[in-house]
């Protein structure tokens, strides 16, 4: 079994890899706001639905954050 030092010092590299994943899961969902939309403008007011994989991958995205806000909070408190 290994010791709680090994587990903290691997703590970082595991952190490393998620936010790699989570960058990668955030850079492909589709942007459903355009530029214009930060300014202020309405856009078109078509309401959009996820389905099938998009959905799949818009709830791993939370999950993967989730996970790596615990993480970062874990190595805050072990360290």
């Amino acid at each position: 079994m290994p010791s709680m030092q090994s587990i903290i010092q691997f703590l970082p590299w595991i952190q490393a890899g998620l936010s790699v994943v989570l960058v990668v899961l955030i850079l492909l969902q589709r942007s459903e706001a355009g530029l214009g939309t930060a300014f202020g403008d309405s856009g078109n007011a078509v309401t959009y639905t996820r389905r099938g994989a998009e959905k799949i991958m818009f709830r791993t995205t939370i999950i993967i954050a989730v996970l790596f806000a615990l993480l970062s909070i874990a190595v805050l408190v072990l360290k």
